[in-house]
């Protein structure tokens, strides 16, 4: 511990007021004694010996300030203490946020994106801190006057502000930590280097700022502060970019995802992170793209594979392969896996949605509630860790749960077309179903993925609109022969339409195709409820997630 953190942990702990207390008191008790006593005869030997003891006192009572505190509770450990105020109102202690601002117009977006990202990440991977995700922290990354209240709207302590500056190969960062709720500077610093340097100061900055705020780095994790992720700027420039559409989450935008980590790993065929994000891309695409298992499964996996061959210990790509493995009807080593990715870097937003999903399907609601609300606070601006909140409690049956959850994230984004159909199903679900489905439009709108024009047409059906619902089944079967149309979204048709049996047919050649797109829900998913007891469907739900 430095001499100023020490100095500020005996403030803290309120050693400098029991000092004063103590010693103000002890002079008085002092005076008092050597007044009175000798009225009533008291050897002064005896006077000297409690003199003694007061004197002899003081750095006890210090060493007791400094080890124990006065509760509502009665005397307990300052370790003890700090444990309980952390449990309950961790924000005040340990969350941080980091806003970089481009103090240039030339920098360029993604530049300066880099070492905000950059920072954020190797903070991350540090346990005893909790770390606001770039996805939260982008948003204001243009309003840097307003750090007290954006820091109150994100539930943090601290704030990392800085700045960047270019000219030609070099770099110029500016960097402070801020006291959030005193608006006290902790530390600052100015670095100039040069641009291929660029990832050595990050890693410097991300160690001060871990240092400076008391928190206990393990050998393992200063190790992983310190790594760099590629040699080559602009491979990692182009894997922010990859990074920025995949957030999207549209079809158009994670192809375009795609395209830019293609383009960094060819810029560096030994960076682990761009093969991570390229397997993360193509596990969305049947979900978001239209695209078949069978086009995106084996791309997904050949590029987690690459990952976690250059680099095992890289959180991300152990998340990947956690997702990969779900869509392989393999939800138990899925968990290991996002655990794994957890261990290594504790405040992966990411991570902690897929684990929550993972869990999700196998019925495990109430650790899924708890990690999706865990990736919240570590990501609360993004739209899908918020919006599949809300999916988790549909699948839990927690109706009204769903629904003001959907309507929340629709109040952060009324476009984004995954909470409008969250919402819808909320409704239907609750029996509101001829309002669900102009949420289902609007989806559709946004993002004319089969799935959710499927979700539309099991609506037209349950609310007696038979010929709607019969025109999205021969449009999604005509769709079918030009791009993947889930057999997922074909069974809610039928058996809205009442043909379980075809419902089934569906489900059964989605499990042999391996289909990626909603094959997994089977044990949960409320629409499928008409069909659990059947002997095939209950064959299927084994087969696909397992025992418990």
């Amino acid at each position: 511990m430095s001499n100023r953190n020490f100095f500020a942990e005996l403030k803290r702990r309120g050693v400098y007021n029991v000092a004063a207390a103590y010693i103000v008191g002890g002079w008085a008790l002092s005076q008092g004694i050597a007044q009175v006593l000798p009225v009533f005869d008291v050897p002064n030997w005896i006077i000297r010996l409690i003199v003694l003891l007061i004197i002899i006192g003081l750095p006890i009572a210090l060493v007791l300030a400094w080890s124990f505190e006065i509760t509502p509770q009665g005397i307990k450990r300052t370790e003890d203490v700090d444990l309980v105020a952390t449990e309950r109102q961790p924000k005040k202690r340990t969350w941080i946020f980091v806003v970089i601002v481009g103090a240039v117009a030339s920098i360029g977006l993604f530049l300066l994106g880099g070492v905000q990202d950059e920072i954020l990440t190797r903070l991350a991977k540090v346990a005893d801190l909790k770390v606001i995700s770039r996805t939260s922290t982008q948003h204001f990354k243009s309003t840097p006057d307003n750090l007290p209240q954006i820091a109150k709207q994100l539930g943090v302590a601290h704030i990392v502000e800085g700045s960047v500056q270019r000219a030609n190969d070099q770099v110029r960062v500016n960097v402070q930590l801020i006291n959030a709720r005193t608006d006290e500077h902790l530390w600052g610093d100015t670095y100039d280097r040069r641009l291929t340097d660029i990832f050595a100061v990050e890693s410097e900055i991300a160690k001060t700022i871990a240092e400076t705020l008391q928190a206990k780095l393990t050998g393992s994790e200063k190790s992983s502060i310190a790594k760099v992720p590629t040699v080559n700027p602009e491979a990692y420039e182009l894997y922010l970019k990859g990074r920025f559409f995949w957030n999207k989450r549209t079809g158009e935008d994670l192809r375009k995802s795609i395209d830019y980590y293609n383009q960094a790993i060819a810029k560096d065929s030994n960076y682990a992170l761009a093969y991570a994000g390229l397997a993360d891309s193509y596990l969305l695409l049947p979900t978001y793209g239209g695209s078949s298992s069978a086009e995106s499964i084996p791309p997904a996996l050949a590029a987690a594979k690459e990952a976690l061959e250059l680099e095992d210990s890289l959180a991300e790509a152990h998340a990947s392969a956690g997702l990969l493995a779900t869509y392989e009807y393999d939800p138990e080593r899925g968990i290991t896996e996002l655990e794994r990715a957890i261990q290594l870097k504790p405040n992966y937003a990411t991570a902690h949605h897929w684990l929550a999903f993972t869990l999700m399907i196998l019925a495990r609601f109430d650790r899924a509630i708890a990690e999706q609300k865990r990736a919240i606070e570590l990501d609360p601006l993004s739209l899908i860790i918020n919006t599949d909140l809300s999916w988790v409690y549909l699948n839990a049956r927690r109706y009204d749960d769903a629904e003001a959850q959907a309507r929340k994230t629709l109040e952060m984004d009324s476009r984004f077309f995954r909470a409008h159909y969250r919402l819808g199903a909320a409704l239907q679900l609750k029996g509101h179903i001829a309002e669900a489905i102009p949420q289902y439009q609007k989806a559709i709108e946004t993002n004319d993925d089969p799935y959710t024009i499927a979700v539309l047409g099991q609506a037209y059906a349950r609310s007696g609109q038979m010929d709607e619902a019969r025109n999205v089944l021969a449009r999604l079967n005509e769709e079918a022969k030009s791009r993947d149309v889930p057999p997922y979204g074909l069974a809610l048709i039928h058996l809205a339409l009442g043909d379980k049996e075809h419902a089934l047919d569906e489900l059964e050649r989605g499990y042999r195709e391996a289909s990626a797109s909603y094959m997994y829900l089977i044990k949960v998913d409320p629409f499928l409820d008409d069909l659990r007891g059947q002997a095939r469907f209950e064959a299927l739900v084994q087969k696909i997630v397992g025992r418990k």
